[in-house]
């Protein structure tokens, strides 16, 4: 993990989502790689969202789909229910548009890191980009904290950086396509000023890796948060950074991949599509 002059170190939203969450959490999971027991249920909602994004990017491509839609119900219902509130986004690519991708992958270097984002959907003209982004869990989250998101900021950032739009130029929008009821959109328009902002706050956050990783390669753990943080409640590692005190069922230690002993909690698991 240690980065060189040959070697960048790739970071993706959600690294950054948890680095500024709780750099000791970033250290135990990106560095040290330990792993805990993996809840069922949430390995079957995010297979079924996997699947989801795997159906629409075949759509996307004119690949038949008609065959995975007859043999799941759920799928179906979120796609026929998408096509009806959204029918703009899915029509066939009209004159105006100069660019349209599925599953797009962009890289931008920022200092000695390479920062990578998918968008689900980008759909270009000459006169503006529009990000698009399927979540397939209920409830979205306030618009506010969406706003904060790594997600957003790093997604609008990126295509700012990469392309020749002005950031007024370009939006993100979030389809929720498990929202109680019927289907829900959240949509940004980028601004100069967030851009600017999303900078500053970057090369900070960047600056501080490579201090923690610095000191990290010399014996030296990255910071906790603050005792008292509801968050250690239901965090993995908070047995091994001693703040909550370990039961039995807690003390069960395996391996993990990088050969490192770890107590298991209740997983908390980062995953890339989710806020």
């Amino acid at each position: 993990m240690r980065s060189t002059q040959t070697q960048l170190l790739r970071l993706s939203q959600g690294q950054l989502n948890l680095l500024e969450s709780c750099p000791r959490q970033f250290q135990h999971t990106y560095l040290e790689q330990l792993h805990s027991p993996r809840d069922p249920e949430h390995e079957e909602r995010q297979t079924l969202g996997s699947r989801f994004h795997l159906l629409m990017q075949q759509r996307e491509m004119g690949l038949p789909i008609d065959t995975f839609l007859q043999a799941d119900p759920q799928l179906q219902s979120w796609t026929s229910a998408f096509a009806n509130a959204a029918p703009e986004i899915l029509a066939a690519a009209s004159y105006r548009q100069t660019f349209r991708s599925s599953e797009h992958y962009r890289t931008l270097q920022v200092q000695d890191y390479l920062l990578t984002v998918i968008y689900d959907l980008l759909i270009a003209d000459q006169e503006q980009a529009q990000i698009f982004d399927w979540k397939t869990y209920p409830q979205p989250p306030n618009k506010r904290k969406l706003e904060q998101n790594w997600q957003t900021r790093l997604y609008l950032y990126v295509l700012a950086e990469t392309s020749e739009y002005l950031p007024e130029n370009i939006s993100m929008t979030y389809w929720f396509v498990q929202s109680e009821g019927k289907l829900q959109s959240v949509k940004f328009i980028y601004k100069t000023a967030q851009h600017q902002q999303t900078a500053k706050k970057l090369n900070q956050l960047l600056s501080q890796l490579t201090h923690w990783l610095e000191r990290y390669y010399c014996g030296e753990q990255f910071p906790q948060v603050p005792e008292g943080r509801k968050a250690c409640d239901y965090c993995q590692y908070a047995t091994r950074c001693n703040r909550l005190k370990a039961t039995s069922e807690q003390m069960s230690v395996t391996k993990s991949s990088s050969g490192v002993d770890t107590t298991l909690l209740n997983l908390a698991t980062i995953q890339e599509i989710s806020l």
